[in-house]
């Protein structure tokens, strides 16, 4: 068994990305910028949110981070937001989820520019990651992506198996693995609350993503002997061992499944740390689209 490190890839990515920009400062041209919208003070979106700010400043990126109370009007966010599809010197928008419950999500995700959208939730970015275009692909999909590219896992005619159907991971996730390249060309099967026969579609696979938000869920008597298992889930769980009173739960037994699998993601310390590398790969790649012809003048 080995266990794939998301924190050393993701800083791996964040090094690359550190030399391409110091790459670009160098001929005089601007680095990429990215502008988080965060409403409200969910404890949770603020760790998100500052982690995301933090990983701009290490990397060279501007940041800009945008603040509203959670009686924000809905379309005084919406003109927020286009503001900042408005400013030239902002190429990638995030706005962090969940929202209040007066704010249609979609509205807010219909509203940014989908040049600007790194977060790959825009339906025309997801209408072009199903047809095989290129687009910006939601971070946590991409993270994983990435993981199995560094590790030079096989995928090709493997037998993968996601359970968890969402928008941001689950589904993205099963189209990608499908597709015509590397990392893809895997026979996939989707489940979900409905699926009657999950171990027995679990037993059958040689790549598990567990991405359904329930701790612990995979256990090792689902797993094959040599089976790859990525562990989207991040539940926090009531832990008085801890400082901050919480623990950080995968949807894997942990435990039980590893010595099981040929390489097993922790949690914490594995999928995590990729949603915020696809982040910041996600804004450079938007970058690089809104300044081409400064690039090319540049030489670049």
């Amino acid at each position: 068994m080995q266990k794939i490190d998301g924190k050393l890839v993701s800083q791996a990515v964040r090094d690359e990305l550190t030399m391409l920009v110091k790459t670009l400062t160098g001929k005089g041209l601007r680095a990429p910028h990215l502008a988080a919208v965060l409403v409200g003070h969910d404890g949770g979106s603020e760790t998100y949110v500052a982690a995301k700010v933090k990983d701009c400043e290490e990397i060279g990126f501007g940041s800009t981070l945008k603040r509203f109370p959670s009686t924000i009007q809905e379309a005084e966010l919406l003109g927020e937001i286009q503001r900042l599809n408005d400013d030239p010197e902002i190429d990638g928008i995030i706005v962090q989820l969940p929202l209040p419950k007066h704010i249609s999500p979609e509205k807010v995700i219909n509203t940014i520019d989908p040049a600007k959208d790194v977060d790959g939730f825009h339906p025309q970015s997801v209408g072009k990651m199903v047809g095989g275009l290129p687009t910006f692909i939601s971070a946590t999909p991409y993270g994983i992506l990435m993981l199995l590219e560094y590790y030079k896992i096989e995928t090709k005619g493997k037998h993968a198996v996601v359970i968890g159907r969402s928008n941001i991971v689950g589904t993205p996730v099963s189209i990608l693995l499908s597709r015509n390249t590397y990392p893809g060309n895997c026979t996939v099967t989707l489940c979900h609350s409905a699926t009657p026969n999950i171990n027995e579609l679990c037993l059958q696979a040689d790549i598990v993503v567990a991405a359904l938000g329930k701790p612990g869920f995979v256990t090792g008597d689902m797993v094959k002997e040599g089976a790859v298992v990525i562990d989207v889930g991040t539940t926090r769980v009531s832990d008085a061992s801890k400082k901050s009173g919480f623990s950080l739960k995968g949807d894997v037994d942990f435990d039980s499944v590893a010595p099981k699998s040929s390489f097993i993601t922790p949690v914490p310390g594995g999928v995590g740390p990729m949603t915020r590398a696809g982040l910041m790969k996600n804004t450079y790649l938007a970058y690089l689209g809104r300044e081409e012809k400064a690039l090319k003048a540049a030489g670049l």
